[in-house]
């Protein structure tokens, strides 16, 4: 379904991304981890559009996406759900939702897909008519979540999703994420939170300093000593 091949990216004169190689096949929910600064959000800035690469190629649904505008990368299906949520802050729940339902196909069936995100996430419900700014961190994430669903994607990207969050609220938005898969959404996981990220994973890479330095599945990653003494503290 995603295809990264050989991706080299730059701020400035500095060099950020080193050769990246990444698949993801449909159905499945790959994670990369890694520590903050690694590179993590970078690789998903050029992926969809957002930051040119230097060099390299991307293939979404076996089309190269390389010169395509970002609103047309999700046009063909792909959601990014960005770090820090990115929320129109002074908008109700409800008009955010239906901002990320912009693309033609999804914008025709708004209210239904409104429907599915509402019992996905009972609170947003709730909270529709609330302003953005006044919900808890958690609920602004599952908002944000939300808002990248309403595009109807074929490959949801999720960057940092856990980020500023208490572990009891970690745990629920892990639980979701997990069930998208379920739901025939394949995802892409962006996170730090590198043992339960790997706990509901099907595959991983694991990026460090702008390379790919490990990838296999999630249980070869759990009993690797990099990743237990890097990450995990043992």
């Amino acid at each position: 379904m995603l295809k990264v091949e050989n991706i080299q990216a730059f701020y400035g004169k500095i060099q950020v991304l080193r050769d990246v190689n990444l698949d993801i096949n449909q159905g499945e929910l790959v994670a990369l981890v890694g520590a903050n600064g690694a590179g993590k959000t970078t690789l998903l800035n050029t992926i969809s559009g957002l930051m040119p690469k230097a060099s390299g190629s991307v293939k979404f649904l076996e089309k190269s996406i390389d010169n395509l505008l970002p609103s047309q990368i999700v046009e063909m299906g792909f959601s990014h759900i960005p770090e820090g949520r990115k929320l129109f802050s002074g908008m109700s729940v409800r008009e955010n939702l239906e901002m990320g339902a912009y693309p033609k196909r999804a914008w025709k069936k708004r209210e239904e897909t409104l429907r599915e995100i509402y019992n996905l996430f009972p609170i947003l419900e709730e909270r529709s008519a609330q302003f953005a700014s006044t919900l808890s961190g958690g609920q602004q994430q599952m908002l944000a979540m939300g808002r990248g669903l309403m595009s109807k994607p074929r490959l949801c990207a999720i960057d940092e999703p856990s980020n500023g969050l208490a572990p009891m609220a970690v745990l629920e938005l892990f639980k979701i994420i997990s069930s998208l898969r379920d739901q025939g959404v394949t995802v892409l996981l962006i996170e730090q939170n590198v043992k339960q990220t790997l706990e509901i994973a099907d595959r991983a890479y694991v990026l460090e300093n702008g390379r790919v330095v490990l990838e296999g599945s999630s249980g070869e990653l759990l009993e690797s000593d990099h990743i237990r003494k890097a990450y995990m503290g043992l």
